[in-house]
């Protein structure tokens, strides 16, 4: 299928983006990369009658990274820039661990992971980790600009609480905390498929055993929750993988996290899943942050 019609706009600036935007209101569509958005216009899924492309707007293409206050990434940095991009890998691990989760490389060498985060598909892997790291998006109108914590972004499948007129300038994610790890991995039918499940975890760890334990899921559960396993896995060994605690919390996950079906799998297998990643990855968060590194998710 093709695009329904449209009319196309590439500004230069944020403020003529900006301007475009508050005069097409609720008609127009910020295109970043594309990945996302391209594939919805040429199925009809959305039919927006004007395309902002910020694509040549300049000075959003910068990551910016700091011990102390972590790492920033603006609008048009691509899955594949941030992910080789050494300075944030040391800073934010958890950011390459998901960046190597996401779609194909042609994908990633064109789709900016601040769109996907704004494009809020709960079936992606960026919105859950900016999730979990309680990070924050800059966004912008002629009206001015403001900062929206990621436990304010997401308002349902698909859909943020950016207002129509709104640009997402950038994304920041706070810095790794000595003793305190993460862990990322999914199911899915192939490689480069949306999961069928995926788990995305942050524990603390004193003394060898787990203090705080905080997870967030992959097309399971509500998108932009985050739950709190801290009492359920308080004293788990970080090294022990056979600690019956590992095990027990998987079961609560599956007593816990909303499931669905499709055509890809049942509610109970997805269950299953998540009973599964929830002791894996979580063990996995564990033992990184014993300063035992392991990687999880595809190399």
């Amino acid at each position: 299928m093709k695009p329904s019609p449209l009319r196309y706009h590439r500004p230069t600036t944020v403020e003529e983006a900006c301007r475009i935007l508050s005069e097409v209101s609720h008609e127009g569509k910020v295109m970043a990369g594309g990945q996302s958005l391209v594939p919805l216009l040429s199925m009809r899924l959305a039919a927006p009658t004007h395309i902002v492309d910020i694509g040549a707007v300049r000075d959003l293409d910068t990551v910016t990274v700091s011990p102390d206050s972590g790492v920033e990434f603006g609008a048009l940095v691509t899955h594949s820039a941030l992910y080789n991009h050494a300075e944030a890998r040391d800073v934010q691990p958890l950011l390459s661990r998901g960046l190597n989760l996401v779609a194909h490389p042609t994908i990633r060498n064109r789709g900016t992971t601040v769109g996907s985060i704004v494009h809020a598909d709960p079936s992606a892997e960026m919105p859950a980790v900016l999730t979990l790291l309680g990070g924050q998006v800059t966004v912008r109108s002629v009206r001015g600009q403001r900062v929206i914590d990621s436990g304010d972004l997401f308002a349902g499948p698909l859909e943020s609480t950016l207002e129509s007129d709104e640009i997402a300038l950038s994304v920041s994610v706070p810095p790794a905390r000595a003793g305190v790890g993460t862990a990322i991995d999914e199911i899915a039918r192939r490689h480069g498929d949306y999961a069928l499940v995926g788990v995305v975890a942050q524990v603390e760890i004193v003394d060898g055993h787990v203090i705080t334990a905080r997870m967030t899921y992959i097309s399971a559960g509500e998108l932009g929750v985050v739950v709190d396993y801290s009492d359920a896995l308080a004293g788990a060994s970080a090294t022990d993988e056979r600690d019956p605690l590992w095990r027990a919390v998987g079961e609560i996950a599956r007593d816990t996290i909303e499931t669905d079906a499709d055509i890809h799998a049942t509610a109970a297998y997805r269950s299953q899943l998540v009973s599964a990643l929830t002791s894996r990855v979580g063990f996995a968060a564990a033992r990184d942050a014993s300063a035992d590194r392991v990687l999880v998710g595809r190399l």
